[in-house]
């Protein structure tokens, strides 16, 4: 070694490893240093090999739908003595010995916050909640995989010459077979659309319950393998543990109650407040460690103090991309690095592998389904449960992790637990989603509309939210829809969360708040905000109930749970926001282009009649007595079945007394050019000529009959305005439009017109820029429409009664849960399509 490298040396049973402190940065490659020898550029290249690998797996393995977990325990098995390690060459230069130290150091940092962040988005008040089958679950879940481990301890423990009590090899391997990974479950949960359902919230809270008995065995496994005996050593441990989270609940958690208040709603939160409390996770390590369990243990009872909050979410958002992203695949790597699967060599080891994994799963499906039999659910149901909480992760690699440190795991148990964990996790999403198809319960119903729907019957909305923003307008609609005590009104809020890539995102989704229904803690601020104001909505309306729901997903599919839940619910009609919103201006300004992939989605596919909102706020109700506010409602009739869907729904609006309401037809007038059936058609002799044309006389003459029958009903009513205007083409059509005092309303309702020809909107889709909201809509929800009133969108639900073939869809959109029909949803119209 130069002058400038100081040697030590570290002695283990057979190896010499030689490491200089201050060989940290190197002088660079001109002045003949090789960066490989220098430990900060060596970590920076082996970080990134980890990063690129596990990113690369991550990849690969996504059609199989595999949790992330999986790919960064491979990358580490690949990078690791089991493949690329196993040339010399490689190990050497990329994992020498004398970088393991660095390594496993940012690794277990890494550990220390994730483990700090899943401790402050779990919330420890859910079970309580969970109900007393939960709890059965849980604990029978892990008995008989206990006792796998228990019997496989003993086929193993005679190969073994370390001399490690049995007691503690048992204690450790039972642990690693009887827990479930909480993070990776979520996951799974999200991606099989299991979440919000009723065995996906026994699922997560067993899972709960599973994971704090395994810290619990996890201390007392620690305790006892690092004193080699139940000593008293080991009772002090374990008292010391337990005064520590006496301390983190009785001094902690009212400190850091003491910041949040100190610190106004609505503002961040110092720097100061929050390196404190960063600090206090590496103190918290610190003292686990020095008594004696292991330093996550100290971060994730830190973390589990923290109250649910802004705080909380503030915390997230600092550290979880750092953490989740770059620190904790280094973790899993390093376990993956740890493994070596060539020392597991022998027909009969492979065979004792395969038993195990077999009798690990087993076990816990076994002790699940005898649960769920006493509880009286459905067999199928029982089995799909026990093999979710078969999935690992997280804290059993802790538990190998701390039983290879401690020499309670050898080199060929490691690799053994480590596989078992690899292959029961994997198996988990595939077995699923074979054995578990659930078929929703189909009710049928046919009021799918609201102007099918009984003046004397409950009208079931959906309201869908994906920020706080659009509460208000959305409220002052619902309280102009006119619920009475014949009709009442059922109000389904559903917040629409993004599911992210990151393990910890899923954590608390299965928590319910008061009323039952779950919630998200990473979003708890915009969620306590959202589902608080429509509360208070529900308690000061009369004939109205809500209920919040949280739907967490990928934008991809989110239109699937905002359709199953309004045909499970047997909804009539579908509030979404549009993906604009006003600016300070008067412009319109989109805000995420996912949300406008969401409502085609929902446009395309929704069982029922849909109603996008272009929130350009709804005036605050104005109080004419008790319970009675003044809106000013406008329709622009065309005719068809969304404009007749459009003045059904300000029908009812108009009945709330205050409430005035203007419709506006428009005529075609004798000068327009009609489009005949043969200019639709490419082929003038095609079959589908007559069905067209019928099709439109029958439209024209509903829309006859349903004006004369609202003009009848409200002929002396002095609330409600008709007007006709007799117009030739689109340009005529503009100009009127135009000419309406558009400020003197507070809402537009308008169909979508989805389908129709008609030569009063000729030319007006040549510069559409949102399709989706039809000819009218778009132009009143355009920035160059000098308005700064709200629109609702219509589409109506034609699907009942038809019978259409679902291959004629140019999109290739059919309905897949309708049992009556196939539709072509995305262009129910025109019929010449069929």
């Amino acid at each position: 070694m130069s002058d400038k490298q100081t040697a030590f040396a570290n002695t283990s049973d057979d190896t010499i490893v030689c490491y200089a402190p201050t060989m940290i940065t190197t002088n660079g490659v001109w002045q003949g240093d090789n960066p490989l020898d220098y430990s900060l550029p060596l970590f920076i290249l082996q970080l990134t090999l980890v990063v690129v690998t596990t990113r690369v797996l991550v990849f690969v393995l996504k059609p199989f739908r595999q949790p992330r977990v999986i790919s960064e325990i491979m990358g580490g098995i690949i990078l690791g003595p089991s493949v690329l390690g196993r040339s010399k060459a490689f190990a050497s230069i990329i994992f020498p010995l004398r970088s393991v130290m660095v390594l496993e150091t940012m690794a277990n940092v890494g550990l220390l916050y994730f483990l700090f962040l899943v401790g402050v988005e779990m919330d420890i008040s859910v079970i309580k909640r969970t109900g007393k089958k939960a709890f059965v679950i849980a604990i029978a879940g892990m008995i008989l995989p206990f006792f796998t481990g228990f019997a496989f301890s003993f086929l193993l423990h005679k190969e073994r010459t370390n001399g490690t009590k049995e007691g503690t090899f048992v204690l450790f391997l039972g642990v690693a077979l009887s827990v479930t990974a909480f993070p990776v479950l979520a996951r799974i949960l999200a991606e099989l659309k299991l979440i919000n359902t009723e065995l996906g919230r026994i699922a997560m809270s067993s899972a709960l319950i599973n994971d704090i008995c395994a810290w619990i065995l996890l201390c007392f496994a620690i305790a006892i393998a690092e004193n080699d005996s139940a000593s008293l050593a080991s009772i002090w441990v374990i008292f010391a543990s337990a005064a520590f989270v006496v301390f983190c609940i009785l001094v902690v958690r009212p400190a850091i109650s003491w910041i949040i208040r100190r610190t106004p709603e609505g503002e961040t939160f110092s720097e100061f407040y929050i390196c404190l409390i960063l600090t206090g996770v590496m103190l918290s390590g610190f003292i686990t460690d020095a008594i004696g369990t292991h330093s996550v243990f100290g971060a994730f009872v830190f973390g589990l103090v923290i109250p649910n909050g802004p705080l909380g979410v503030t915390l997230i958002e600092k550290l979880e991309d750092f953490v989740s992203g770059l620190l904790l695949p280094l973790f899993f790597a390093m376990s993956g690095l740890k493994t070596n699967v060539g020392v597991i060599h022998g027909t009969t080891t492979w065979g004792l592998l395969a038993l195990v994994i077999f009798l690990g799963i087993a076990g816990k499906v076994a002790g699940t389904i005898m649960v769920t039999i006493f509880y009286q659910m459905p067999i199928r149901e029982g089995l799909t449960l026990g093999l979710l909480l078969n999935t690992k992760g997280l804290i059993e690699m802790i538990i190998l992790n701390v039983g290879k440190d401690q020499r309670v795991l050898d080199d060929n148990s490691f690799a053994i637990m480590v596989i078992v964990a690899v292959v029961m996790t994997g198996l988990v999403t595939p077995i699923v989603t074979t054995i578990y198809k659930p078929t929703r319960k189909f009710i049928p119903y046919k009021r799918r509309t609201i102007q099918r729907s009984k003046p004397d019957a409950e009208l079931r909305i959906l309201v869908c939210v994906h920020t706080p923003r659009n509460v208000p307008t959305i409220i002052n609609l619902l309280e102009a829809s006119q619920p009475t005590k014949r009709s009442p009104m059922c109000v389904y809020v559903l917040h629409l969360v993004e599911l992210t890539g990151r393990a910890s995102a899923m954590l608390i989704v299965h928590s319910t708040r008061k009323s039952g229904r779950p919630a998200l803690n990473r979003t708890q601020a915009q969620s306590d905000h959202i589902i608080n104001a429509f509360e208070n909505y529900e308690q000061h309306a009369v004939f109205v109930s809500v209920q919040p729901l949280t739907a967490i997903s990928p934008y991809s599919t989110m239109h699937e749970d905002i359709c199953n839940l309004a045909e499970d619910k047997r909804v009539a009609f579908i509030i979404i926001p549009f993906h604009k919103q006003q600016t300070v201006d008067g412009g319109m300004e989109a805000t995420n282009p996912a949300f406008r992939m969401v409502n085609q989605n929902v446009l395309a596919n929704s069982p029922c009649s849909v109603g996008i909102l272009v929130d350009r706020g709804l005036s605050g109700p104005t109080r004419l007595a008790t319970n009675q506010i003044s809106h000013h409602v406008a329709v622009l009739f065309f005719g068809g079945p969304d404009d007749r869907e459009a003045l059904s729904y300000a029908w009812r609006m108009s009945e709330q007394p205050g409430t005035s309401l203007t419709v506006m037809r428009f005529i075609v007038g004798k000068d327009a050019t009609q489009p005949t059936v043969r200019q639709r058609s490419k082929d003038p002799n095609d079959p589908r000529i007559l069905t067209v044309e019928t099709q439109d006389q029958r439209e024209k003459q509903m829309d006859e009959e349903y004006i004369n029958e609202f003009r009848m009903h409200n002929a002396n009513d002095e609330s409600i305005f008709y007007t006709e205007r007799v117009v030739n083409n689109g340009e005529e059509t503009l100009a009127a439009i135009r000419a309406v005092d558009i400020n003197a309303h507070d809402l537009f309702v308008v169909g979508r017109g989805q389908g129709m020809i008609s030569p009063l909107t000729a030319g007006l889709t040549d510069w559409s820029e949102c399709p989706e909201l039809g000819a009218i809509g778009d132009l009143l929800a355009s920035s160059d429409f000098a308005a700064t009133v709200s629109v609702l969108v219509i589409q109506q639900y034609v699907g009942i009664g038809l019978q259409v073939e679902t291959t004629a869809t140019p999109h290739g959109f059919a309905h897949q849960d309708d049992q009556y029909i196939g539709l072509q949803l995305m262009n129910k119209r025109p019929p010449s399509t069929r």
